[in-house]
């Protein structure tokens, strides 16, 4: 692997290094700065980038392949006397070196083989107890390129008699205390050049669980997965983001802790300074987006205080614009994406700022809202950084002041402990080289929960935090749905598009049809009424989701009462398609999953959730937020192959804009009548065509299929494919399937027929559970 870019490179680098040592030799005791040299910083088995070339400030940040790490130095400082810190070192040489995992070799009352000095990447160890004892954990495990074992930590025990089971010792610690009854103590430690993430101390409880969370011990060049953080991170942030009610409807189910809303406080802070990457600001904003995207799938709408900083604060979102009653929630993203670092040439960076803005921030909202009020608002501070400061002094004194602020000042265990959900304090070390002992001191939140992360590549944190909702006590939600880029995965999907349902109707006179539809609820699937004729019964039709949810039976076809297609034959119209919609009703209730669930449907409560929209808002409130510009921006799913479901976009025309859209409807076949209105009447939506969009149009087999408005991160279904005026064949699924300049599509508007919709999902029967409507 070259050293250098280019010889070229390498030669100026040099050339400039004699001509910054001889300035900085001319200028000692003045006020020029010296530039540092390019001598020894190489790297064998890897490269290296410099933030400001040699200048004085820059970074050398070094790189290596996965599996390896930067030795002995993961990166290098230049100074203002033109000296690298750490200094590289002639007799030991910049390189590569292999990842080392923690020592296995503190398991108790068993062996570990083979024996070795240090382990390395890939190697792998099997452990066998002593007799008499039992294992619990992975009787094999392997290195792993992130520094950690595969597996969970392997102990060897009797466990006769004792009231909680022997917690064993992780790779690489060592553990005082063997007793394990009610109220022992066992204190960790790590060895060597490690050092100890999670509880030091745990404590034998009544229940027979210890305290805290296992100890994990870490090497410099440890770092935790995307999904190790999506498990933990996102298992702590969940049980902060939805109302105190039982999510499954039973009394057993588990009670969740924010009492109402506007109650939560979310506090992000981004490090800027010039000791971190571009690409790590970049990739960090990337992740903040994903997670507020997340965080608006459930029933909490959170205030944000978004800042970036360094030697200064650069505010994003002021929480205080939210008790100004400032629509700033939906901004939040848009100001993500322009928001722009104005100085990045700032060596200095006082974190010590960013936490008295936050505590000035809880102070004025305490003021505001009152002491008595303020007890039930619970804060979480995000804080992305190196650890790195020169400036402000240490945090840990604003941090104990947010403390009391927030734990209502109480100095005893138990009141402590009574408001510890109050207050979370995560820290995502980020950077080439992370202050680790400081940035876990930083750190607040119940102890069995996990709130230090080491990352490496924060990029792999876009899915780690597109995977935090993924979870059984939010699956049932409608609209909830993954993103991905472009993807022929088809697991990846039905995880786009999961309430996406594909039918298909088979009768003994040979009369196939294939069309879409939208699962709505565990037990139905919505769908078009020109998808069936009159000799269909519900034995003809099968439902599918997806292969491993495939063919479905139906208990029940439901038609729109209105649906008629030969209604006006006499005036002109050969096909109407008015009412055109339809309900069927599975003989099953389906397994909610994340590749199959419902989507929003209009005029429920459960979208009214999804909207964030007031208790007492109505199904008007609903359309004048979905449907609210005289040309809205919409989705639809068309199927190009087997069980493959691909989304095209359209505007619909509506207000002054319709009546010219469906004028086309008299291009059509089989339609002789002037009056488009004959054919196309106010219960549809009208897109296609080229101005000033070039619409998608849908494709036959596409009938019934939702016509849908992402909002946040939930998905509401508005419409339903009907019928259009032309046909377009494409040959591919990457062609795009374009309106022409005169074809039109027209859709079922979904609050036009919410009286049939509510007759049907509303009706508490003991074939299905009622869904709740909005009164008016």
């Amino acid at each position: 692997m070259p050293l250098f870019p280019s010889l070229r490179f390498n030669m100026r680098f040099r050339q400039e290094s004699w001509l910054a040592a001889l300035l900085c030799l001319l200028s000692m005791g003045g006020e020029v700065w010296c530039n540092c040299t390019a001598q020894n910083i190489e790297i064998a088995g890897g490269n290296y980038k410099l933030t400001k070339e040699l200048l004085t400030g820059s970074t050398l940040i070094y790189n290596c392949p996965e599996g390896y790490f930067p030795y002995p130095a993961l990166v290098r400082i230049c100074q203002a006397n033109g000296a690298w810190k750490p200094r590289p070192k002639t007799y030991l040489p910049q390189k590569c070196k292999l990842v080392e995992c923690p020592d296995p070799n503190v398991l108790e009352n068993g062996n570990v083989s083979p024996p070795q000095e240090k382990y390395f990447v890939d190697n792998e160890t099997t452990y066998e107890c002593y007799s008499g004892y039992r294992m619990r954990g992975s009787p094999k495990r392997v290195c792993l390129p992130n520094g950690k074992w595969s597996g969970s930590t392997t102990i060897c025990s009797h466990d006769a008699g004792d009231d909680c089971a022997d917690p064993g010792i992780p790779a690489g610690a060592s553990r005082a205390g063997n007793m394990f009854g009610i109220d022992d103590k066992v204190t960790y430690s790590c060895n060597s050049n490690l050092f100890l993430v999670g509880s030091s101390e745990r404590v034998c409880q009544e229940n027979g669980q210890w305290t805290g969370m296992e100890p994990e011990c870490y090497y410099k060049h440890t770092y935790d997965t995307s999904v190790e953080i999506s498990q933990a991170f996102g298992s702590a942030i969940k049980n902060t983001l939805t109302k105190e009610e039982p999510l499954d409807g039973s009394p057993e189910g588990r009670k969740l802790r924010i009492s109402k809303e506007g109650t939560l406080n979310i506090y992000i802070a981004v490090d800027v300074s010039a000791s971190i990457e571009d690409k790590y600001i970049s990739n960090t904003t990337s992740v903040i987006k994903k997670l507020i995207q997340k965080i608006s799938s459930f029933t909490v709408s959170p205030n944000y205080e978004i800042v970036f900083f360094s030697s200064e604060i650069e505010e994003v979102v002021n929480i205080l614009d939210f008790w100004e009653k400032k629509d700033v929630r939906k901004d939040i993203l848009e100001k993500l994406d322009t928001f722009g670092i104005n100085d990045r040439s700032s060596t200095g960076t006082d974190l010590n700022l960013v936490f008295f803005t936050f505590w000035e921030r809880m102070s004025f909202i305490k003021t505001r809202v009152g002491a008595n009020a303020f007890k039930d608002h619970r804060h979480v501070i995000i804080l992305f950084t190196d650890g790195a400061y020169n400036m402000g002094g240490s945090p840990a004194p604003t941090l104990a002041r947010i403390k009391d602020m927030v734990y209502m000042n109480q100095t005893g265990e138990k009141e402590v402990n009574s408001r510890e959900e109050y207050l979370d304090v995560y820290v995502f070390a980020i950077g080439a080289e992370t202050f680790d002992d400081d940035l876990k001191s930083f750190t607040v939140g119940k102890a069995e929960e996990k709130h230090f992360f080491k990352v490496k590549g924060i990029d792999k944190m876009y899915d780690a935090f597109d995977d935090i909702i993924d979870e059984n006590d939010v699956k049932g939600l409608c609209g909830l749905h993954k993103e991905f880029q472009k993807t022929d995965d088809n697991e990846k999907r039905r995880k786009m598009h999961p309430w996406g349902a594909f039918i298909s109707i088979r009768n003994p006179n040979n009369n196939h049809k294939n069309c879409l539809g939208s699962l709505i609820s565990k037990e139905f699937v919505l769908t078009a009424a020109h998808c069936f004729i009159f000799e269909n019964l519900p034995e003809h039709v099968t439902v599918d989701f997806f292969e491993k949810v495939r063919n479905l039976q139906v208990k029940k076809i439901f038609l729109h009462p209105k649906y008629n297609i030969n209604a006006k034959v006499n005036e002109g119209v050969k096909e109407f398609y008015d009412y055109d919609v339809a309900l069927i009703l599975l003989k099953d209730p389906i397994d909610i999953s994340v590749t199959v669930r419902p989507i929003c449907i209009p005029c429920t409560k459960e979208t009214n959730t999804a909207l964030k929209l007031g208790a007492d808002s109505t199904c008007k409130d609903q359309e004048q937020t979905l449907l609210k510009n005289h040309l809205e921006r919409l989705s639809f799913l068309t199927k190009i192959d087997l069980n493959k479901l691909y989304e095209k976009t359209v505007s619909a025309k509506i207000g002054d804009n319709r009546d010219e859209c469906i004028s086309y409807a008299l291009r059509a076949k089989g339609i002789t009548t002037n009056n488009p209105k004959d054919a196309v009447t106010d219960n549809f939506l009208c897109t296609g065509g080229q101005q000033p969009f070039r619409d998608h149009i849908a494709r036959k087999g596409d009938s019934g299929g939702a016509v849908f408005k992402s909002y946040e991160s939930r998905t509401i279904q508005v419409a339903l494919v009907s019928w259009g005026t032309e046909e377009v064949v494409a040959a591919s699924p990457d062609e795009r399937y374009e309106s022409t300049p005169t074809s039109r599509d027209f859709h079922i508007n979904l609050f036009r027929v919410i009286p049939f919709l509510k007759s049907i999902l509303a009706n508490n029967t003991d074939d299905y559970s009622p869904m709740e409507f909005l009164q008016n």
